[in-house]
């Protein structure tokens, strides 16, 4: 009896906001979720069943070489430039061996490694944890292995920074618009309490354009199916020696250092 009365003053409470009978119709029909909607794509998107990135370090040695990758993704992302180091937004940088690797660090480490930049981002892990710590899903693991951020429903309560074991996240403490050097219009901009971080560019694969840091590494980062066999990625990985940030963790992290 209960359970039909809740039932009913669910459908009714719909009914009133005027959103009509078919999402009443499909409130019921999905025990109380909203039915998702089809998704539209683009016949140019490009499609993988788990995404992955290899990068080449012997290829970017210094600072130098990482900054065209760096500055091409502030750029077409909107990322703020705050004087305060503490409210930087990162969404790909650069880290030390020993920041980046610390459960590979060795008393005898080769110096090239030891003192070498290195491109840092989102790891989109294949068992995220932000996503499971995340209260209201706006976090979340795509089919294709992308970890994505929902602006609209992150509350910024931070519990995935606090997860993520690569420190891969970004809280905008302050509003970042008036921030941005040189606003792209190619992609929103954000606000103030919220989190954000490096997606794959999943706005270029969805018109067929591959990440934009890619695009200008001069083929020091591939991207590519790490599914398919035949895929670069996966041919780079079998010739080649590379490992992962921290892959003791579990969290299985799809970007990989060709060392």
């Amino acid at each position: 009896m209960e359970s039909s009365r809740r039932s009913f003053l669910k459908i009714a409470g719909i009914s009133a906001l005027g959103l009509g009978a078919k999402p009443v119709l499909d409130v019921m029909a999905s025990s109380g979720e909203a039915a998702k909607p089809e998704t539209i794509r683009d016949p140019k998107a490009l499609l993988a069943k788990r995404w992955g990135m290899v990068i080449d370090t012997r290829k970017l040695q210094t600072e130098e070489d990482l900054k065209p990758m760096i500055d091409i993704c502030n750029k077409i992302h909107n990322i703020p430039h705050f004087e305060n180091h503490l409210h930087e937004i990162k969404w790909i940088w650069s880290e030390e061996f020993e920041n980046d690797f610390p459960m590979q660090e060795a008393d005898f480490l080769d110096d090239r490694l030891k003192h070498m930049p290195f491109l840092t981002l989102c790891n989109h892990c294949n068992v995220p944890p932000c996503v499971r710590v995340c209260p209201t899903k706006a976090t979340f693991k795509r089919e294709d292995g992308i970890v994505m951020m929902d602006y609209h429903r992150c509350i910024g309560c931070r519990f995935c920074m606090a997860a993520c074991p690569y420190g891969s996240r970004s809280f905008n403490f302050r509003d970042p618009r008036p921030f941005i050097k040189k606003l792209y219009t190619g992609y929103p901009t954000r606000t103030k309490g919220v989190v954000e971080k490096c997606d794959f560019c999943a706005e270029r694969l969805a018109v067929g354009e591959i990440p934009a840091c890619v695009e200008v590494s001069k083929g020091a980062i591939a991207f590519g199916d790490l599914d398919d066999l035949n895929s670069e990625v996966r041919k780079l990985l079998r010739d080649n020696y590379a490992i992962r940030r921290k892959p003791a963790l579990g969290t299985g992290p799809s970007v990989f250092y060709i060392v």
